[in-house]
């Protein structure tokens, strides 16, 4: 019987794949429906079928092809049955396709545009930056309430009442849903860059589930930075933030071992980096440079850059690193940049150094201010604390990955104040 087989596809698979082709389906879906509600809903109705069907049929040959023609089905659906005709249905615009089966290929090259659409609808003036990067966060980066509230640091209830917030501003609004012109990209270009920055960021380190890295997330901010470069080709901070993405990224296969296990910078296997990311990556800070009009994604890009072009840990020139660091606080003065400037501090200045310049930053609670000061009280030989420190980022940490590393480190501590 099929309720015997074993299944084709297990559900952890098909989370996966939900949290990779989210922000694909929904991209699609919003200018068809009208609504983001609706579009949210409907691709929801979409992996839900899938979770029926896929265990006992298999994957489909395009598994995001198949999300995006059953989410439509499910909006047409929807509008069918809205008796009241309030308007959606003027707005849904299928023109017949949808009843076609969707070309991968072809979806692939109509999504890159819409996902550009969705992301300055998102960051448009009207609504409030932070609700911006938090909106593009959850629609493009299929990112959960709770991810995005750790991400900004705030309750989930709080970044809850934000998207609720966003979503009814861009529908009271009747905000477009297209790129701007011209001359409308430069007003809107801040918060653009702020969420394709933190987009990457959730790929680069996740703040939840059983992966330290998410790739679909960093291949998606990539990508959307590459395209904003081709419409804004002489604005340099888009050019660095393309720069920082490809140089942080170029180390995505050695920051994990053959045991899924976090590796640090320091004990990374350098011939594991992706060298010719960073020979792009570092093209693109050499031209920044000459340009001399530096913003803060340059310079977090030439920091990368520093680091690429260390053979090995020990060569790291860290007096570079602190010099522009202390360019980036003077840019952006926020405790999050002092914490990480206090990394390169200790190196030139020692433990003791970076623990003063810790003092005081308002960031107790989040995990990597506890691992950072965790580390310098180790090398300050200051085990106890240190192991006070272990606790709290275990106890702040929501990524499997992260929390296994601190707890071999707590577990190796321990045996340390013990002896």
């Amino acid at each position: 019987m099929l309720a015997d087989r074993d299944p084709v596809v297990g559900a952890a698979e098909i989370e996966s794949i939900f949290r990779r082709e989210y922000g694909r389906a929904v991209s699609v879906l919003v200018r068809a429906c009208g609504s983001i509600d609706m579009a949210e809903e409907v691709v929801q109705d979409a992996f839900t079928a899938a979770l029926e069907r896929w265990p006992a049929s298999g994957l489909p040959s395009s598994p995001a092809a198949w999300i995006i023609t059953t989410a439509k089905h499910r909006a047409i659906d929807r509008i069918r049955r809205d008796s009241t005709r309030d308007g959606r249905h003027q707005a849904a615009d299928w023109t017949g396709a949808v009843s076609q089966p969707v070309d991968p290929v072809l979806e692939e090259t109509a999504v890159e545009d819409e996902r550009l659409r969705l992301i300055f609808t998102c960051c448009h003036p009207a609504i409030a930056p932070p609700s911006q990067v938090a909106l593009t966060l959850r629609l493009l980066g299929g990112l959960a309430t709770d991810e995005i509230a750790r991400a900004f640091l705030v309750p989930e209830a709080t970044m809850a009442q934000r998207l609720v917030r966003a979503k009814r501003k861009i529908a009271q609004a009747k905000i477009p849903y297209r790129v701007p012109s011209a001359a409308e990209l430069p007003e809107r270009l801040d918060a653009v860059l702020a969420v394709l920055y933190l987009i990457f960021n959730e790929g680069y380190a996740a703040t939840s589930g059983p992966e330290l890295v998410r790739p679909e997330l960093c291949d998606e901010a990539t990508r959307l930075t590459r395209i904003l470069c081709s419409l804004m080709p002489d604005e340099p901070e888009v050019r660095g933030l393309l720069a920082l993405m490809l140089l942080a990224d170029s180390r995505r296969t050695a920051r994990i071992d053959a045991h899924g296990r976090f590796v640090a910078l320091a004990d990374q296997d350098r011939s594991r980096w992706n060298h010719i990311q960073i020979a792009e990556g570092q093209a693109i800070v050499r031209a920044c440079l000459q340009r001399n009009t530096p913003g803060p994604y340059q310079v977090q890009a030439a920091i990368q850059a520093v680091h690429s072009d260390a053979p090995t840990a020990v060569a790291t020139d860290w007096r570079q690193v602190l010099a522009l660091y202390d360019q980036l606080l003077v840019m952006t003065p926020t405790p999050v940049v002092a914490m990480n400037r206090a990394v390169a501090l200790a190196e030139v200045a020692g433990s003791a150094a970076a623990l003063d310049a810790l003092a005081g930053l308002p960031l107790v609670g989040h995990q990597l201010f506890h691992a950072i000061r965790a580390e310098l009280l180790i090398r300050a030989g200051r085990f106890v604390e240190a192991v006070g420190e272990l606790d709290q980022a275990i106890g702040a940490c929501t990524n499997d990955v992260d929390r296994d590393a601190l707890e071999l480190k707590r577990r190796e501590l321990s045996v340390r104040v013990e002896s």
